[in-house]
Order: C-alpha cells, then sequence, then structure tokens
C-alpha cells in the first residue's frame, strides 16, 4: 500500500508546470478525554500544491507519523494527505480531504468534507 501511495505522489509531483511548488508540512495532535491526556500524533510531511484551474487547486503530502501514547511505547507510522478546494463563488468555496495512516494490522483512513464562507 505504501508503494502505490508513493507511486502517486511521485506522478503528481512530476507534473511540475501545473505545480506551485513543494513544501514540508509538521502537525502535531494531542488527544485528551476530558482533562485526562491521552497522547500525541506527530506527522511530519512533505508535499505540495497543484492548481488544477483558476478556480481549483488540490495537494498530496505525506511521511512519517510518531504516535506517543500517554500510556504505552511510541510508533513511528506512514501517513498522508490529499485534498481539493474549490472556488465556487467569491464568497464560498467547497473542500475535501482524504488522509491515512498504517496501523499493525489496518489502514486507519478518514474524509473530510466542507464548506468555507468568507464575509
Amino acid at each position: 500500500m505504501k508503494g502505490h501511495f508513493l507511486l502517486g505522489a511521485a506522478c503528481v509531483m512530476a507534473a511540475a508546470p501545473v505545480m506551485a511548488g513543494p513544501y514540508a508540512n509538521v502537525e502535531t495532535n494531542s488527544g485528551f478525554g476530558g482533562s485526562d491526556y491521552s497522547g500525541t500524533l506527530l506527522e511530519t510531511h512533505f508535499g505540495g500544491d497543484i492548481e488544477l484551474s483558476e478556480t481549483a487547486a488540490a495537494y498530496v503530502q505525506a511521511g512519517p507519523a510518531f504516535l506517543m501514547p500517554d500510556d504505552g511505547d511510541s510508533d513511528t507510522e506512514f501517513s498522508g494527505k490529499a485534498g481539493l478546494n474549490v472556488a465556487v463563488t467569491d464568497e464560498l468555496g467547497a473542500y475535501g480531504e482524504y488522509a491515512f495512516m498504517t496501523g499493525d494490522e489496518d489502514l486507519a483512513s478518514n474524509v473530510k468534507l466542507g464548506l468555507k464562507y468568507s464575509f
């Protein structure tokens, strides 16, 4: 699975004429249940933005993900995201993102969709 994603990312990155440029993205997410800390996920991604048209842009990014649970051993997995942003009107935008992370046995993934209205 990792190989398929890396091959896909490499193909997208090879489309240099429409690519706005590579970037590094470091993101940390910490979990809490009430006031009880459960752990932190640190994702360190390399990616790129791709201009699809005057009103649409996409991105793809991937790299190591460091899991640091409060009560267990730390672990390193592979994670990535791909997304699309579309200007519906001057004030309204739509976006979607697919994210994944490898695991011991299963691939964890989620999808995010939304609208953003600017005043």
